[in-house]
Parts: C-alpha cells; structure tokens; sequence
C-alpha cells in the first residue's frame, strides 16, 4: 500500500607431616615418639623409681608395648592435626594471594595496555555511565580511562577498605576528574547522581527499542528491562491494561522527554513514570464516542486498545503530522471494505529492519499483506497526534497512499496508485 519494500540482500598438594619425623643414625626415617621410647630404654632407674624394684621381663614389655601405643597414637593425633592446619593455612595463603592479585596486581596488569592515557585535566566534571552489571574492576578501569581516578589500585583497596564491592550501583553519575578513589567508591554506593537525568523517548518507538536506549542512557540491562515490561506487572494500577494481548505494554510507554535528575533511575521507574504519562495524555479523550463514531461511520466495532494498535500503525506509516488523519482514512477504508492494510510497518516489527519483498511472503500475525484486519498488539508507542487520527479520521475515499520523502501521493484506485509510483521523482 505504502510501497515502501526494498529489493532482496539478499587441587592444592598434602602435607605429610614431616615434623613428626626422627631420622635414626643409618638415615631411616622413624616416629619420634619411638625415638623418645629408645632413650627412656637406657634409662633403666627411671622406670625403676617409678615401680619401687626392678621390673620383670614381662612387665617391661608390656610397658614397653604400653608405651609404643601411647606413641604412636600420638603420632596419628600430631599427623593429623597437622594436616588440617596445613589445610587451613594454605586456603589463607591462597586467599591472600587472590586478594592481592585483585587488588593489586590485576589492576597494574589490565593497565598497562592502557598506560599511555591522555592527560586529563583534574577538576573538571565529567558525566560517567556505569553499565547494569559491571564489575569493580572495569568500573576501575572505566574511571581511569575517564579520568576519574588515577590509580585503579587505590581505587580497587578503596572498595575493599569499605567494603562495598557488592554496593555499587550502575546508572549516570557526574564525576570530578582526579577525584579522591576512596570519595568515588562512597558516591557508587550512593547511587546515579548525574544532574542530567533527561530521557528521551520519541515516537514511533518500540518497547525493545526503549529498553536499548535505557541501557545506553542509565545503564539498565536491555533483557531486565524487557522482563519487567510486562502488563501484568502493572494492570492492577493500571486499568487501561487490562485488554492487552500477549502481556504487552506496547503502545502505552508514551513517547516524550522525561526527567530523572537526582532519582536512582531503574526499568520499573521509567516504566511507571511513562504509563503515568499515557494516563494523563488520554485523559481528556472521549474513547466511547470515538468508538461510536468508528462504528456508525465505518461499521467498525473497536475497543480502546484496537484505536491504540491503529494510532500505531499511522505512527509508523507517516513523519507528518499534517497526513496522519489522512493515512488513518486509508487504513479505516480498507478495513471496511476487508482489505489486508498492507502496512510494510506492520512486518518491519517483527524482522527489525527494513522489510525486503520476500519478507512479505512470511505467514505472521503481523503480516498485514497475508492476514486481514489489525495486528494483535500496537507495534509502536504513538504520539498524541497518530491517537487523534486513530480517533477522528478523515473522510475520504482513498485505499492507497505512496510516500517517498516529500512526494506524499493518495490515490482512491490501483491505477492511480501505480501512476503516482511511476510519477515519483527519481534520486
């Protein structure tokens, strides 16, 4: 309709003890506890004192054995003991050295790449995006490449000294090049503080697109946007979603500048702030009597949300705003009269780019060349001005509209409509 198809592009080792270990004189090692029962044996009046006689034969094996035991139950004792202490001294030797190579000597390493730095200016403020999901040590690296800090080390021990590695917080900050590492770790765990805070968001755009350009502007993960930008995250607070399909806040993430200065910025702020928009913006709109209207005059039954899948369609169909009632006609027309709309928009939200011929040979709900009547969710978030076309189209007879920049063609008949093609001015 919109003829605007493009051609085809087509371990850690043990230890064994060995301080429970004598050596005797030919060089064999031996338990010094066996050693410690060879020197009492030649003493003979020790045991003597002790039994108040000699000791018989018999008595001095066992005592002899008695004590070998005793010994070499000792010996097990002392060698395991000292397996568990060599156990737990290895783990702190271990983390000791994972801490230094963190703190110390991974920032050295991961620098030196990156030694030859611009100079950089101190005092200046400087506005820094921390990406959702960052570590300390690209953080590190991050702010010293920015200036912010000049020793990634001191910054990296900073955190360590406040504890704070799990604290930071991504998103916006405006930041004082060569600033103190230990203030820069207290003003991440404060949070965004960027006087910036600005975000725009312009018509036409989808809810994927939305979440790019959080991630880009404040830092927020694209997928934890996209996860938390479900309907039944908000319907119950707000009721203007409670007929959308497939769980889609399509449509209703009103398009405009907002201003998040001072806010620690997250995927459910932006989204509650731009559905609060959307309910202010149609607030004053008389939907029952556009729906009214919609009927009598086309014999069209339309829910609200269908009048929002339709401005959505004019959205992305038209840059004017002076040709938005108009296109809403030829959309309006053809749906009365049930021809496919044959809105190359409505594929180009599935593919996400521009669609090609043999893109329009691919059976989806939103291919409006093969399926007749609207797609089942709106494919952008319109504008207040495709909403009022959507509303009060113009009255014409028109099925057909060419549009190449400037050249802005309506035609009632395909005859007309390949004419104003071949009329079209070249490049």
């Amino acid at each position: 309709m919109a003829a605007r198809s493009a051609p085809d592009s087509d371990r850690t080792p043990g230890r064994h003890g060995r301080d429970h270990l004598a050596v005797t004189t030919s060089g064999e090692a031996r338990p010094a506890a066996i050693e410690g029962l060879e020197t009492l044996k030649g003493v003979p009046d020790a045991a003597n004192s002790v039994l108040g006689g000699r000791v018989s034969s018999r008595t001095a094996r066992m005592t002899s054995r008695a004590q070998e035991r005793a010994g070499k139950t000792k010996l097990k004792r002392r060698t395991l003991a000292s397996k568990i202490l060599s156990a737990v001294i290895g783990v702190a030797v271990l983390g000791g050295l994972a801490a230094t190579l963190y703190y110390a000597v991974l920032p050295r390493l991961v620098g030196s790449a990156a030694s030859d730095r611009p100079s950089v200016e101190k005092g200046v403020e400087t506005e820094i995006l921390i990406p959702d999901g960052t570590g300390a040590g690209e953080i590190a690296e991050l702010l010293y490449q920015e200036g912010i800090i000049d020793d990634r080390t001191a910054f990296l021990q900073a955190i360590k000294r406040q504890d704070a590695e799990q604290l930071l917080k991504s998103g916006a900050y405006r930041l004082i090049t060569g600033a103190d590492p230990a203030e820069v770790v207290r003003q991440l765990v404060e949070g965004p503080n960027s006087t910036v805070g600005s975000f725009t968001v312009p018509e036409g755009l989808t809810v994927a697109k939305t979440a790019d350009l959080a991630e880009s502007r404040f830092g927020i993960a694209r997928d934890a946007f996209l996860a938390q930008a479900k309907a039944s995250n908000y319907v119950d607070e707000y009721p203007f979603l409670a007929d959308v399909a497939n769980d889609s806040l399509e449509g209703f993430l009103f398009p405009k500048t907002y201003d998040f200065t001072g806010q620690e910025v997250t995927a459910d702020l932006i989204i509650r702030t731009m559905l609060d928009q959307y309910a202010a913006e149609i607030s004053g709109i008389d939907f029952e009597g556009a729906r009214s209207t919609l009927q009598d005059r086309y014999g069209i039954e339309f829910s609200d949300y269908d009048i929002i899948t339709m401005a959505s369609i004019i959205e992305r169909e038209t840059n004017t705003d002076e040709d938005r009632a108009t296109v809403a006609s030829v959309l309006y027309n053809r749906l009365e009269l049930d021809i496919p709309l044959q809105s190359d928009a409505t594929t180009e939200y599935v593919v996400g780019r521009e669609v090609y011929q043999s893109d329009l040979a691919e059976d989806n709900p939103y291919n409006s060349y093969l399926n007749g009547g609207l797609t089942p969710t709106p494919i952008c978030s319109p504008g207040i001005a495709s909403i009022n076309a959507a509303l009060d189209p113009e009255q014409t007879s028109y099925l057909f509209f060419y549009m190449d920049g400037d050249y802005h063609v309506f035609s009632e008949t395909i005859e007309e409509h390949e004419q104003a093609i071949a009329n079209a001015p070249g490049d």
